[in-house]
């Protein structure tokens, strides 16, 4: 194919024309230094070259080898930055028209050598682009030094700088900076500003070290042109700016300097964090600018959360299809907190815990517990949600997590329809505490009675199966065990603690004592079927699903209460009721005898719509043999 470059459009470029959509080729792709996740080029427009660097957003087109050495690319978004006191393109977006060609026209070769801390280093280190003159390059090594003589210009000689005394003032250059895409910003730039709306501003902090006392806050921007970053502020910084920042209004912000993202605070993805100072800006734009979108999101499906790793920070919208109550959590601080744990369900057929601390349970944690109880199944969208793997796969919230119910996202759209189109009646596999395998023994529907029929259990792997029964006999004096409310990390210790003196509780895991402990389910249960009956084992999160309350307010109720006639009536109240129970099965060891544990994981009333498909399909399987 053959193809015409834009011949003199990089001189243009450097000059500042960045209106043009010109034609270019890639000669070189180079990372940026042995840390940093960029990449720098050197595109030629057939006669001249120029060295370019691409925003992160478009790394995947050279680990793709979309763009590789060779490639004919058409820049559509662009400017012209200096860096290192020279000129570079930036490149924001761009377009490969050939993956791969022969070099075309005649353009400077190609720079050799290792990168600099900008990724700029010129060949011989002269700061300049090589040009042809005649067979000579200007700025790189050559033997035709008569030949250049001949040629390049003499400088003229040195001239001492005026002296501007007893001249008054010099009147310093106070030019507004040159408004740049967040995507383009690195260190080496001047002057420069952002034009940005603010989509989140984290709480007011204050810390200790070595230094002495402190504060600092944080606050997260997006652009036009969906580039992100996070401005953090620290001390008399602080009392200049946390006030002025306010959640989703556009600011136009400068004279702050850029440092490394710190990847342990900031999940935003840019490699660069803005760190502001005594002489940087922050002012509000009086016009709403609506080609800045008030908040930008990176959905992940929960079937992918099952495979991310421990820590990860994303985004998660999904249906909500139970709430739980909020209660109280002392954290190993000895601070209390609240907590309140959510499922979600999307059409990805998973649905997974999202649990909700602190100030969350009871502003939209309360809002969803509203929402739910008359009858409503609410979208919720979370904005930078923690990945737990303790026991399956789970999200939390964090200090830098947003909440929006219901949002006015396409997403959002797409969920309701989906769920009211018969999502709402389609099983999901949860995720989160003992996570069920796909397939295999769980996908076939068992009876009491072939639990001993087919030693389910008594393999190496636990068997997972899907029973549906009734509990006949529920254990009530010892329905419950008292745990920990300690936090390890983000999950709750739940270790059985034992009584110390008249008032406090001591925990052998934590090694600390607290006034006030927690209450969890363990429920010895019979459940039975047509076939026959066995023992099972239900634990908090499904004992909640048998019981319809919780440990805590169930033994409030025998104990502290002491109204048995209310107790016995909710716990008859559970017996004879239909539930698909789904159950790990495995021998375990008890002291010198081996017994097969049948665990409850989860407990689903019986949806009778789902429950007669099923049932149909299950006839015409056997009539069709």
């Amino acid at each position: 194919m053959a193809v015409n470059l834009s011949k003199n459009a990089i001189s243009a470029i450097l000059e500042g024309d960045v209106n043009s959509k010109p034609l270019l080729q890639v000669l070189d792709v180079r990372p940026i230094g042995p840390n940093l996740d960029r990449y720098r080029l050197l595109v030629s427009d057939s006669v001249a070259t120029s060295q370019a660097m691409i925003a992160t957003q478009l790394n995947d087109r050279v680990k793709s080898g979309v763009v590789r050495k060779g490639s004919v690319i058409q820049l559509i978004d662009y400017i012209s930055s200096p860096v290192q006191n020279r000129k570079v393109i930036v490149i924001l977006n761009l377009v490969t028209i050939i993956q791969e060609c022969d070099i075309i026209g005649n353009p400077p070769l190609s720079l050799t050598g290792g990168s600099s801390a900008a990724g700029m280093t010129l060949a011989n280190n002269v700061g300049v682009n090589p040009v042809r003159v005649g067979n000579a390059k200007v700025g790189a090594p050559s033997t035709s030094t008569n030949a250049l003589n001949q040629r390049v210009p003499v400088q003229p000689p040195y001239q001492p700088p005026p002296s501007y005394k007893n001249h008054g003032p010099i009147v310093k250059n106070e030019a507004p900076a040159r408004i740049l895409p967040i995507a383009a910003l690195n260190p080496y730039q001047g002057r420069w500003a952002i034009k940005a709306r603010v989509t989140a501003k984290g709480d007011l902090r204050r810390y200790n070290n070595a230094k002495g006392d402190g504060k600092v806050f944080s606050f997260d921007l997006l652009d036009s042109d969906g580039g992100e970053i996070r401005v953090t502020c620290f001390n008399a910084v602080v009392d200049r700016f946390y006030d002025v920042v306010q959640v989703g209004k556009v600011y136009l912000i400068s004279k702050g300097s850029l440092k490394p993202a710190q990847r342990n605070f900031n999940h935003l993805k840019n490699e660069w964090e803005i760190f502001l100072e005594s002489t940087s800006t922050v002012d509000l734009c009086p016009d709403e600018d609506v080609s800045i979108p008030h908040q930008q999101f990176n959905f992940r499906p929960i079937s992918e959360i099952q495979t991310a790793e421990n820590n990860t920070i994303l985004d998660i919208i999904g249906i909500v299809i139970s709430v739980n109550p909020s209660v109280p959590i002392l954290r190993k601080n000895g601070m209390e907190t609240q907590r309140r744990i959510i499922n979600l369900k999307d059409t990805s057929s998973r649905s997974i815990e999202l649990t909700l601390w602190g100030d969350f349970c009871n502003r939209e944690g309360q809002q969803l517990q509203e929402l739910f109880d008359s009858g409503n199944f609410p979208v919720i969208a979370v904005k930078a949600a923690k990945v737990n793997d303790f026991s399956g796969k789970s999200v939390g919230t964090i200090s830098s997590t947003q909440l929006f119910i219901d949002p006015d996202i396409p997403e959002s759209h797409n969920l309701v329809e989906w769920f009211y189109g018969g999502g709402k009646d389609s099983a999901a596999v949860s995720i989160s505490r003992d996570v069920m395998p796909l397939g295999g023994k769980n996908a076939i529907r068992k009876t009491v009675s072939q639990i001993k029929e087919e030693g389910l259990g008594r393999s190496e792997k636990p068997d997972w199966v899907t029973i549906r029964a009734t509990i006949s006999f529920i254990k009530s004096d010892t329905f419950c065990y008292t745990a920990c409310p300690l936090m390890i990390g983000d999950r709750q210790c739940n270790k059985k603690v034992t009584k110390s003196g008249n008032t406090s509780w001591v925990c052998d895991r934590c090694n600390q004592e607290f006034e006030r402990c927690d209450y969890r389910y363990l429920l010895q249960a019979q459940i039975q079927d047509h076939s026959g009956l066995t023992w099972v084992t239900a634990f908090q999160e499904s004992g909640e699903e048998i019981i319809g309350c919780s440990a805590k307010e169930l033994y409030s109720l025998k104990y502290d209460e002491e109204d048995e006639d209310k107790f016995a009536s909710i716990i008859r109240g559970s017996l004879f009721v239909p539930f698909l129970f789904k159950l790990k099965i495995k021998e375990e060891i008890y002291g010198e005898e081996q017994r097969v544990k049948v665990t409850v994981v989860k407990a689903d009333k019986i949806d009778y719509v789902a429950e007669s498909k099923y049932l149909v399909n299950t006839l015409l399987k056997h009539r069709q043999r």
